[in-house]
Formats: C-alpha cells, structure tokens, sequence
C-alpha cells in the first residue's frame, strides 16, 4: 500500500543528491566504494519508508535483501550477460565488481536506518504499560 510520508522522501532526495555527487566527482578508495554502498542502503531505506506503509522491520530486510541480491548478481557478471559491461551508467547503478566489505557496508546502512528510525520514533507502551502509566500510583505510606 501506498503511504507518502515527505520527511523521507526528502531524505531519500538528499541522499541520492550526496550518491550522484560520490559517483561523478570522488574516486578514491573508500569514500566511493564503501560509504557510497553505506549511503545507497539508506537512500533506498528512506525511499521505501517514503513511499510504502510497511514496518520499519519489513523495509529494512527488504533493502538488505535487495542489496545482497544486487551484489549476487555482481558475482555471477550479470552486466557482461547483458553486453552492458562497458555502460558507466549500468556500472554506477548495478556495480560490476562482488566484495564482501559490501555486504557490510549493506548492512550497517541499514543498521544505521533502523537505529536512526527506533530513535526518532516513540517508545510504544504495550496496554498494560499505558495503564500503570497514566494511573494514579498510591502510596503504601498513606494510611
């Protein structure tokens, strides 16, 4: 189901501004391969949260998922498969190269995400909780 929540889908735009910028401007060896892997998770996150009513849970595995997929397909050279190995564009998009360390840059973005998300969000008090919480405390010292 559809949910359009702007405060992420802002996000999400910031996010793909800074990715666009790493992927035209910045070639080195950490900014561009890892932090760029780290932030492509996030962005995809916010951009889910922006656009899906789901769980915050059920968005973060399916980013990761995703990710991971994305990366699998690297290892198997899905690019040269599709006689896209010489587009930069398939290449900044889809990646042309497997790594473990994206796989962990996958995951501690989403990491990040949901740590991000559980502490922006209010604490949900189950039923019994919300009652001794608005309930008047007696005192045992009162006779």
């Amino acid at each position: 189901m559809i949910r359009i929540q702007k405060h992420y889908l802002l996000a999400a735009s910031l996010l793909l501004m800074l990715e666009v910028f790493i992927a035209l401007f910045v070639h080195d060896g950490i900014i561009r391969p890892y932090a760029g892997d780290f932030l492509a998770t996030i962005f995809l996150y916010c951009l889910a949260r922006g656009l899906l009513a789901a769980a915050p849970k059920k968005v973060a595995l399916g980013v990761l998922l995703t990710a991971y997929a994305i990366e699998t397909l690297q290892y198997v050279h899905l690019l040269s498969w599709l006689g896209w190995q010489h587009s930069r564009v398939a290449r900044v998009v889809l990646g042309s190269r497997f790594e473990w360390a994206d796989l962990l840059a996958y995951t501690l973005g989403v990491g990040l995400a949901l740590g991000l998300e559980a502490g922006f969000s209010p604490p949900r008090l189950g039923k019994a909780a919300a009652v001794r919480a608005i309930a008047p405390v007696k005192n045992a010292n009162a006779g």
